[in-house]
């Protein structure tokens, strides 16, 4: 695993054609950063395109199937990403968990069958606001890395891990930067007991409504190696701040 800050858009279900410039403009000023790892993770229609335009970023999937084929209507699976131009897939976000009631279980069955299709993974989890406020969060967080991180020979070579609090994203609301290291902390701790001491070399990225002007302070946090950016990846101009950020973190 690389230890280079990780900063990934995810574009989540936006992005027609017209949106190609965007993430062009991304990938040229993603050429000056050289010690940021930066991706992209668009709606399935722009992968190929972005595979065959970018030079300078990874592009990812915004989520798979376990399974490699089969009768699953509208489901994509983690070869299909791959043949289309992914090197990498986010499983487990907020949002399907939320609205597509996965379960830990499937978040995992979700990230084994990613890394068996070739591909790089991201773990999202993250607590809601009413856990938070029951003072259960870092429970239900270590609870869902345990569940949910692929398990295997050398699977965390390839797994980023994004914790998201459930009630910062897209809200402009962001955790305080002692409550993100806190839990990174919890989270790195939950890692090592998983995976040994190879858990201490997997990316813990941030996400929840990071922006150029909180960025810094975020990627300062202990264990931050990394973000998961939402809306503000939509925008060259706003994401490359965040990776500009990124990249005053490995200077100093």
């Amino acid at each position: 695993m690389s230890d280079l800050p990780y900063i990934v858009g995810n574009w989540k279900m936006n992005g027609l054609r017209g949106m190609l410039s965007e993430a062009r403009s991304i990938d040229r000023a993603s050429a000056r950063y050289p010690k940021v790892q930066v991706a992209l993770t668009p709606p399935a229609t722009l992968i190929h395109r972005l595979h065959e335009a970018m030079q300078s970023i990874g592009i990812g999937g915004q989520d798979c199937h376990a399974e490699e084929s089969g009768a699953y209507t509208g489901d994509l699976s983690a070869q299909m990403l791959k043949d289309a131009g992914a090197d990498f897939v986010i499983v487990g976000h907020s949002e399907r968990r939320a609205v597509h009631n996965e379960t830990d279980a499937m978040v995992r069955g979700k990230a084994e069958g990613a890394l068996a299709g070739g591909l790089s993974v991201i773990v999202c989890v993250g607590e809601t606001e009413a856990e938070r406020d029951a003072g259960k969060a870092e429970e239900i967080v270590a609870g869902q890395v345990e569940g949910s991180v692929p398990r295997g020979k050398g699977a965390e070579l390839r797994l980023s891990v994004a914790y998201e609090p459930v009630w910062a994203i897209g809200t402009g609301r962001v955790a305080s930067v002692d409550d993100v290291a806190a839990m990174h902390r919890n989270i790195r701790a939950k890692l090592v007991s998983i995976y040994g001491e190879a858990g201490s070399g997997v990316r813990i990225l941030y996400g929840g409504s990071v922006k150029p002007d909180n960025a810094a302070e975020l990627m300062a946090a202990d264990e931050v190696g990394g973000a998961l950016v939402g809306g503000a990846s939509l925008s060259a101009e706003s994401f490359m701040g965040i990776v500009d950020a990124a990249s005053q973190k490995v200077a100093e």
